[in-house]
């Protein structure tokens, strides 16, 4: 194939809620450009997108799938994405490289949760979309509520580009108000006539074309003044507008498709090249250095990184799209996070599992490469005279959690690799070899996202492996002030080991005053602080350290050692063995004797002072509570908050948008396993939710006594 010129390239992100039909409607277009002379199926297993086998196991993307088409002098690379929020890692990196996002709606069902939540990541992504209403030839198709729940959905303005004369299952008209024509279709290949409006429609047509008239005069002042002095604009003045008014983000056009039988694709297509931002016109890329990366193909070659994948006879493929410059086989790039440098000894477009060999593209274009060292997600590889990094793909935080481990132990070291590769091909993926909980915490989007995984490490790797509840991070505190003393003592022959400490702990909180007077055995007593150490703890909260020892009981250098010992018991609580926080430790008093006392001795009656002291102190267990925003159709509201209600949830707050309702929780964590999953099964799907940390509080006393059981039960059996 030619190598396109960046003027005459679009980046098109499909997006929609599952089932709407991006998979055929990406087939539609590469049949349409000629890139494939049959146009497969999902039933068949035959499509470019969906290729994967576990995709044809679950008749559903999972992987993001790169495919083009070749139309009126044009290359439109298309990215299919999951319609699943599961997998909406692979939609934040496609939409780092799209220009353009092309939202399906699926006739039947309307503007869905699933929907909404694209959209909001469009908008958080600042791309532009357009709204094609697809599978108008099912027998349940609806245009008319469906357009009702655009309209009464949508951030932007929506403008209707088309409507359909007969939608239903014997859908094959519909009339263009851009064009002022209509269009039937004939067969199952999208063959079309373009026929004048009849009379009978002549009138809503009219009424439509100008309300898009306005809609394009509005974006700019000067079309605004000929839209006023001629009462219309001409076909090419209302493109323009459009334009501006598309790159703003400030109105969505709707089109009608039947991707299926290929009704309205090639309309679309071209409304896509003479309207939609390309890499000229579409936002610069942005620097981690602040600056910005116009797509010049006269520039120093420069490529970002948005996709790797591992795939059979390939090995490891990486994706990327040309942000400056021109990509020739054989040229030399340097990674600019690792420094390495990396030839780019093949290059590829991409069509699903085809690949197409090049000689170059040129900026704005995207494509893939092989064999390359030691390059990853988010990595810009950087030709001479080309200093910057891209800002990174910000994929979203994670939602569900697991713990996973080989069944059989011969696998661990296999296992751990398998999951490093996983977490760098989908950094939505995160996995966490926790020392603290001693398990490996798998979390991702969803539990659907992470079985994805094992079934490819079952099942293409070859590792038996389990799922099952992770531990939780608890944290103890104290909530009194509590003294002991201990006296370590040890003789067995020749030189002994000694030490008495004497402290007093109390809660810490951040402002609080000096220590000073303190009730000990009955007694108060004043301390007078010698020396303070505050330790900020890798786990959270502090350790704050203080001196009072007078007359020399202790020597000084014995401190560190008592410290050390108060921190060993810090890292594994007294309670169940958790990390223990914001506590206050004043030493006081003690004994040393002249030849047995050493660091050992001092440590260990450190740790056991502070383990006592702990006990007496009111000793209190936290938990992590998140914060979850439930975003769920208002007649499932009252079975989601049931639900919430349950997991010991505290309902901070509700508020509704545009048919939804946006429910505000703090739930702590250990409520929060497997919840997408009963969330899915209560709403059929139709909500979703984000969780992120909040804080940790104490836990109710009756789920204290569950845990200092369940503890000392695991103890017992240790």
């Amino acid at each position: 194939m030619k190598n396109y010129p960046t003027s005459e390239i679009k980046n098109i992100v499909l997006l929609g809620h599952s089932g709407s039909g991006k998979t055929t409607a990406a087939e539609a277009m590469a049949f349409e450009g000629g890139v494939i002379e049959r146009r497969g199926t999902i039933e068949g297993e035959n499509t470019l997108s969906d290729y994967a086998d576990v995709e044809h196991l679950y008749k559903r993307s999972i992987y993001s799938t790169m495919l083009y088409s070749e139309y009126l002098g044009y290359k439109l690379n298309i990215i299919d994405t999951p319609g699943s929020d599961d997998f909406c890692g692979a939609l934040f990196s496609s939409f780092k490289v799209a220009d353009i996002g092309v939202m399906l709606i699926n006739a039947q069902s309307g503007f869905e949760v699933g929907s909404e939540i694209q959209a909001r990541y469009a908008r958080r992504h600042e791309k532009p979309v357009i709204l094609a209403v697809n599978q108008l030839d099912s027998e349940k198709a609806n245009w008319d509520s469906t357009l009702e729940s655009i309209m009464a959905s949508s951030e932007a303005k929506p403008v209707i580009v088309q409507y359909p004369i007969n939608p239903g299952v014997g859908f094959d008209t519909f009339i263009d108000v851009l064009l002022m024509k209509m269009y039937k279709f004939k067969g199952e290949n999208g063959e079309r006539e373009e026929l004048d409006i009849p009379q009978s429609e002549m009138e809503k047509a009219a009424e439509l074309h100008n309300t898009l008239v306005e809609a394009a005069a509005e974006n700019d002042e000067a079309l605004m003044e000929l839209y006023f002095e001629k009462g219309t604009l001409t076909q090419d003045e209302m493109r323009s507008g459009l334009k501006i008014g598309l790159a703003n983000r400030d109105l969505v056009p709707i089109f009608c498709l039947s991707a299926k039988k290929s009704i309205g694709i090639k309309r679309l297509m071209e409304f896509i090249i003479n309207v939609a931002p390309g890499p000229l016109k579409a936002p610069k890329f942005r620097t981690q250095e602040g600056g910005e990366v116009e797509a010049d193909s006269s520039k120093p070659t420069s490529i970002f990184v948005f996709k790797t994948a591992l795939e059979q006879h390939l090995g490891e493929v990486c994706y990327f799209r040309v942000i400056s410059g021109k990509l020739t086989e054989g040229q030399e790039l340097t990674n600019q996070t690792t420094g390495v440098k990396e030839k780019i000894s093949q290059i590829f477009v991409i069509s699903g599992k085809n690949r197409t060999k090049v000689t170059e593209l040129s900026a704005g274009d995207i494509g893939c490469t092989v064999k390359l060292k030691n390059t990853k997600v988010n990595n810009t590889l950087n030709a001479a005279g080309a200093d910057w990094k891209i800002n990174l793909i910000g994929f979203p935080a994670s939602r569900y959690r697991c713990a996973i481990k080989a069944v059989n132990s011969s696998d661990d070291e296999k296992l751990a690799e398998l999951l490093n590769r996983a977490s760098n091909d989908d950094p939505s993926i995160v996995v966490e070899y926790s020392k603290e909980l001693k398990q490996i915490i798998l979390q991702g989007q969803g539990e659907h996202h992470l079985n994805i995984l094992k079934w490819q490490l079952q099942n293409a790797n070859k590792v038996e492996v389990e799922f099952f509840q992770p531990r939780i991070s608890y944290r103890e505190t104290i909530t009194k002030t509590a003294s002991s003393t201990y006296r370590h003592k040890k003789q067995s022959g020749g030189a002994g080991q000694f030490g008495e400490v004497s402290i007093v702990i109390e809660p810490y909180y951040e402002g609080m005053p000096a220590p000073g007077k303190y009730k000990i055995d009955g007694k108060d007593v004043q301390l007078n602080i010698k020396a303070t150490d505050e330790h900020e703890l890798e786990w959270g909260g502090k350790l704050v350290f203080c001196s009072a020892i007078v007359g020399g009981a202790i020597d000084a250098r014995f401190l560190p050692a008592i410290m050390k010992g108060i921190m060993e018991k810090m890292e594994e609580g007294p309670l169940t063995g958790s990390r223990a926080r914001d506590i206050r430790v004043v030493v006081y008093d003690g004994k040393m004797h002249p030849v047995d006392s050493n660091e050992l001795s001092f440590k260990l009656a450190g740790r056991n002072a502070f383990r006592e002291a702990f006990r007496n102190a009111g000793p209190k267990i936290m938990e992590p509570i998140f914060a979850v925003e439930v975003i769920v159709p208002s007649d499932k509201m009252g079975d989601v908050m049931s639900d919430l209600q349950n997991r010991r949830a505290m309902i901070e707050g509700m508020s509704s948008d545009k048919g939804f309702e946006h429910l505000n929780a703090r739930v702590p964590l250990a409520e929060l396993y497997r919840y997408s999953t009963t969330l899915s099964s209560l709403t059929s799907g139709r909500a979703t939710y984000t969780m992120k940390f909040g804080s940790f509080e104490q836990v109710p006393s009756d789920v204290q006594d569950k845990l200092l059981k369940a503890y000392a039960a695991e103890e017992s059996d240790e």
